[in-house]
């Protein structure tokens, strides 16, 4: 059998507990946080790049699927090994390489966490600007796959924006670098920028050289509620017309508000729609530039507008934003969490045409999300089987929807297993076969990541 023969070949050089293929250890590396389930034939720990040059040319020459896998936050499948195979685990190469204050850069390893990272950077008065939500557990390389972003992106972009540089080795077994430890390029095909958001279906990455940014001295944090959704888009349209770039732009619909406050207790305000608003700088402008963001954030339909005080403050703002999760997954244990983009200034429209498929499909629908650059976590709620049933249909009408605001499938999860067939919708024919020729000629035998991204 070929995965005999390439387990033996593995085994060379992969020594000790490097591949393990134990039933309940490839169990364990089935599964991402999409809920989805496959069974690779073994797990690989890779610990150098050589090592993954080698296990990607194995895996060719037997053509055997292999899967390149972080922390398993995706919450797309992306990460799931529908096909069996190899899944390389990067949690052992997870070193911080170099830190260089100087030129703003830092070159690490794929495996290192996002939350590890800052921490390090922080005593160098740096960081790096993607923040998911998963920030403390999900790994860099995981980042890179799908473009993750988080509130920050608004001001600082996500991490297309954040990678300067990639070391990685492509399916066909060719392994190469890509971009350059400078800010500013021009030669050639902008590979780096290809490869950020492909989800491995290209080439594993094995060292990344990224883009750093001054810790902000100081910042503020708003709280502004408001009568309706439509008068929170109003405002955020408001806001992000001004000179002022908020670092954060968050929108909760007052569905969200009202889960939120049942989980999380009664300093949940309840309102129509709330933003929480966060302003950076230096300690002499913020106040200026504070002023300038509560101005745009008034208007009419406003309820309250609060700024934090302190600490304490900041935390009672974001309470709604940090209990709204668990509030949504004990309503819904199978909620469908989508992150949609539209352009700002149709966010409305988007909240609206949620609003009614809520009411066609008799399931409940929330939205959520980053409002400043109307990447909107539309979270589909099923509580049984028919609800469930029901939610796959209102999924494909909300992917419709966003297409014709001019919107996108996805800002920061990807496309994995669960948009997959929805990408017809979304792209041309043309557009398409570009991208699978360009597949072909990185991975020419379709071992990355199999089953994912692009549709059949």
């Amino acid at each position: 059998m070929p995965i005999a023969a390439a387990l033996a070949e593995l085994a060379d050089i992969f020594g000790g507990d490097a591949l393990r293929t134990a039933e309940a250890e490839r169990l364990v590396y089935g599964y991402d946080n999409s809920r989805r389930q496959g069974m690779p034939d073994a797990v690989a720990f890779p610990t150098s790049h050589d090592e993954v040059a080698a296990l990607v040319r194995i895996c060719r020459a037997h053509r055997i699927p292999l899967v390149a896998r972080g922390r398993g936050t995706n919450t797309t499948g992306a990460s799931v090994p529908v096909e069996g195979g190899i899944v390389a685990s990067f949690e052992r190469m997870n070193r911080v390489l170099r830190i260089d204050p100087d030129n703003r850069i830092a070159v690490v390893e794929p495996g290192v966490l996002n939350g590890d990272l800052q921490a390090a950077l922080a005593p160098h008065g740096l960081f790096w600007p993607p923040d998911p939500t998963s920030a403390p557990y999900c790994t860099v390389a995981g980042n890179i796959a799908c473009n993750a972003g988080g509130p920050r992106a608004v001001k600082y972009g996500a991490t297309r924006d954040n990678v300067l540089a990639l070391r990685a080795v492509a399916g066909s077994g060719e392994a190469f670098r890509c971009g350059t430890p400078t800010t500013k390029g021009a030669t050639g095909y902008d590979l780096v920028r290809l490869l950020i958001g492909s989800e491995g279906t290209l080439a594993v990455v094995t060292e990344a050289t990224l883009k750093l940014t001054p810790l902000p001295s100081a910042k503020r944090t708003l709280r502004a509620t408001y009568v309706d959704v439509a008068a929170a888009a109003r405002a955020v349209s408001r806001i992000m017309a001004q000179p002022v770039t908020p670092c954060a732009l968050e929108f909760l619909d007052d569905q969200c508000l009202a889960l939120a406050r049942a989980h999380g207790g009664e300093a949940i305000p309840v309102a129509g729609a709330m933003l929480v608003v966060e302003v950076d700088g230096e300690p002499d402008a913020l106040a200026q530039a504070v002023e300038a963001v509560s101005k745009a954030a008034r208007g009419e339909g406003l309820i309250e507008l609060v700024a934090a005080a302190d600490a304490k403050d900041v935390a009672a703002i974001w309470a709604a934003r940090k209990a709204l999760s668990p509030a949504l997954r004990t309503l819904s244990p199978n909620k469908i969490n989508e992150d949609v983009v539209v352009p700002v200034s149709r966010v409305p429209e988007l909240v609206a045409a949620a609003r009614e498929l809520a009411r066609t499909y008799a399931l409940p629908i929330v939205c959520f999300g980053h409002a400043g650059n109307g990447n909107l976590h539309v979270n589909l709620l099923p509580r049984d089987d028919a609800e469930m049933r029901r939610a796959h249909d209102a999924l494909g009408e909300i992917f419709d929807a966003v297409i014709r605001l001019d919107g996108t499938l996805s800002g920061e999860h990807g496309i994995g297993l669960a948009k997959r067939d929805f990408m017809t919708r979304a792209l041309d024919a043309s557009a398409l076969g570009l991208m699978r020729r360009i597949k072909a000629q990185f991975d020419p035998d379709g071992i990355l990541n199999p089953g994912k991204l692009l549709p059949n």
